[in-house]
């Protein structure tokens, strides 16, 4: 039995090949009409893709537009691994903790 990787120990290309991967099984599902499997490949991409963001651009209290097609703004108060935990800005929602590749650097 081959022990699958964790996506922190893939390098940039077994990372790439891996979102690769997810696209495809996105656009199976959205063929297929499965909006729940979809929906999970996508949130795997914006995982995986977070790997591949250079943390150290990613400066503490500044504001950051969302790459999720909203027009939301989020303030970035800590890192932690590939999240960044803040608050979206004019929101009353408490912290919450985005993965990076979300944030437009």
């Amino acid at each position: 039995m081959v022990k699958q990787k964790k996506l922190s120990e893939l390098s940039e290309s077994e990372l790439r090949h891996e979102i690769q991967g997810y696209k495809e099984k996105m656009r199976k599902a959205e063929m297929n009409g499965i909006l729940n499997e979809y929906d999970v490949y996508q949130s795997k991409v914006i995982v995986a893709e977070s790997y591949l963001v250079d943390r150290s651009k990613i400066e503490l209290g500044k504001i950051y537009k969302l790459n999720d097609g909203t027009d939301s703004y989020f303030k970035v108060e800590r890192l932690k691994g590939i999240f960044a935990w803040g608050f979206r800005i004019n929101s009353s929602e408490p912290e919450e903790g985005l993965p990076v590749a979300l944030l437009k650097l």
